[in-house]
């Protein structure tokens, strides 16, 4: 994948009473991050997903892959309006102890981070459905993919945005018509909608604004950290060490 610049260092969202949850209103790069239909996780509904992740561990859930696909914003303020200002935050959203929101890196498009991270937990579906269901024909990706399709296309004609939630959770709760996987059961606290206004989010730490060193210090989508040298440079006295080598991410 060619590395591409991005500059995308806030956001607003809005929370959207009518679907449950909240949608992009503005950002810093609108050129990759078109913000009309853009959907956010909340810090509710990305932990959620990353629990619903466990069962595809064992059939080869990438970190790696699941990290690139999304990038961390925390809140910086909240408008009268109740529209909310979030600042992109520069650690690993899987390391991160504070609650975050979990933007889909839709940057590259179809090619992207998130279209891989979609295909990535499709195939892994598939092997544990394959693995636990006896089938008299073995599901494909290409059947999981066709039926989800058609719950896009009705979206489509509804004129409804789909929320990265729903896509998600879509494929992670996908099971064959009159099927169900052993050991899954329905859990009455998925939170299929948000909370109800930005007055009722969570006690989340305010940041700083975003300044030159914020900008200088992150990591970008799909560029990897400072050279380790670097960092040992660093501990020895030296200089510290300049943003990013720039390098594309590498599937594990």
């Amino acid at each position: 994948m060619a590395v591409t610049t991005s500059k995308l260092l806030w956001c607003t969202i809005r929370f959207k009473d009518k679907e449950g949850s909240w949608w992009v209103k503005e950002n810093s790069d609108p050129r990759h991050y078109e913000p009309d239909g853009l959907g956010i996780l909340d810090p509710f509904q990305f932990p959620w997903i990353l629990d619903m992740l466990d069962p595809l561990r064992e059939y080869g859930l990438s970190n790696e892959i699941l990290e690139a696909a999304f990038v961390p914003f925390q809140v910086q303020d909240i408008d009268k309006d109740n529209t909310v200002r979030l600042a992109r935050v520069a650690e690993h959203i899987l390391d991160s102890e504070e609650p975050l929101f979990a933007l889909p890196n839709i940057k590259d498009g179809d090619k992207g981070a998130y279209a891989d991270f979609l295909e990535h937990i499709m195939r892994l579906r598939v092997k544990l459905i394959n693995d636990t269901i006896k089938l008299e024909q073995k599901l494909t990706v290409e059947d999981v993919d066709e039926q989800l399709s058609e719950l896009r296309n009705q979206a489509l004609i509804e004129g409804r945005d789909i929320h990265p939630f729903e896509e998600i959770t879509d494929i992670l709760e996908f099971v064959p018509q009159g099927h169900e996987v052993p050991g899954e059961d329905d859990d009455d606290d998925k939170p299929s909608r948000a909370v109800s206004a930005a007055d009722d989010l969570p006690d989340l730490p305010e940041v700083e604004d975003v300044d030159k060193d914020m900008e200088k210090n992150l990591r970008w989508d799909d560029e990897e950290e400072a050279p380790a040298e670097a960092a040992e440079g660093e501990e020895e006295g030296g200089p510290p060490a300049k943003g990013s080598s720039g390098s594309p991410r590498r599937r594990r």
